[in-house]
């Protein structure tokens, strides 16, 4: 009976001990990472040595400085929502004094496609119109025009899928009701492509990317209107396409890029309206003046941008 009680004695002493260190590692749950924050801020800036959009310079082909300020929502870590301003140094034919944009959308990503859905307003305070009428008494002396207004509004969709690690393809649509206040619509479509080499021991990473695209437009209004058409012009539709290379390092990145189209001095000339354009002969329908514009022409730009997150860069 001795034997008994002090065996059982024992056992409750061995029972309530402390756990083993050993025990205590297999019984501990896993400490899960915080969920990431809800809100974040993208901002940065960029300096190019043109300020080439689709193709056609904003600038006239002088360099051009750029930045952006945009804060982030995650709905979830797959959804997120953003709005932002951003502005840039332009050189237009109604002498407006910068180009300012605000934007808005959503970022929904589905694995490895991204999407992004929103609106972009691009706005072009301080414009004076040219046209030598009783109400736009300014005149260019090569005979363009230009409203003293060029604002207008798109709506756009992007899709990027990541096919490797190290490649992803891409595809965009914007749609304008008046693209720079012409009056006429636009339906402009990209096809892009971006190969990643792997990242070298300095932490640089270089990177190849191209990029296709058509921009599909119509006939302007009357203001734009030659004595063929008076009641608007029927803008050239036209392709653009884009070939570079860059690197990253950090939260920089250099760009080298070729950009061309396929418009010719004449179409360019009664697309951009442009100020700087000298007579050469380029006649068309849309352009009787024969003044030619190499806005649009083959061009190489480089151009250094920082980008910046607040949760990623500033803590």
């Amino acid at each position: 009976m001795k034997k008994f009680v002090v065996a059982a004695i024992a056992a409750l002493a061995v029972s309530a001990a402390p756990a083993s260190a050993a025990d205590l590692v297999t019984k501990a749950k896993p400490i899960a990472p915080p969920p990431p924050p809800a809100w974040d801020v993208a901002f940065g800036g960029a300096i190019a040595s043109d300020y080439v959009w689709r193709g056609v310079t904003q600038s006239n082909h002088q360099p051009s400085v750029a930045s952006y300020f945009e804060p982030r929502y995650n709905v979830t870590k797959d959804v997120q929502l953003y709005a932002g301003i951003g502005g840039a140094s332009i050189s237009f034919p109604n002498r407006a004094a910068a180009e300012v944009d605000f934007y808005g959308g959503v970022r929904p990503t589905f694995d490895k496609l991204s999407l992004d859905l929103g609106v972009w307003y691009y706005w072009y305070p301080g414009g004076q119109c040219f046209a030598g009428t009783p109400t736009c008494p300014n005149i260019l002396l090569n005979t363009n025009v230009a409203k003293a207004d060029a604002s207008f509004v798109e709506i756009f969709a992007k899709a990027n899928y990541a096919v490797t690690d190290t490649f992803s393809a891409g595809f965009a649509f914007y749609y304008s009701p008046s693209v720079l206040n012409t009056g006429a619509e636009g339906f402009y479509y990209a096809g892009n492509a971006k190969y990643t080499f792997p990242a070298m021991a300095n932490g640089v990473q270089f990177y190849a990317s191209g990029e296709v695209g058509y921009w599909d437009l119509g006939t302007s209004d009357s203001f734009y209107g030659v004595p063929a058409f008076p009641a608007g012009i029927k803008y050239a539709s036209y392709a653009t396409w884009n070939l570079g290379l860059g690197w990253t390092w950090k939260v920089f990145t250099v760009d080298l890029r070729y950009v061309d189209t396929d418009l010719s001095r004449a179409d360019c000339n009664a697309f951009t309206s442009d100020h700087t354009a000298t007579f050469d002969g380029s006649f068309s329908p849309i352009n009787p003046s024969g003044v030619g514009s190499n806005w649009c022409g083959a061009r190489f730009v480089a151009r250094l941008s920082a980008d910046l997150t607040v949760n990623t860069n500033l803590k």
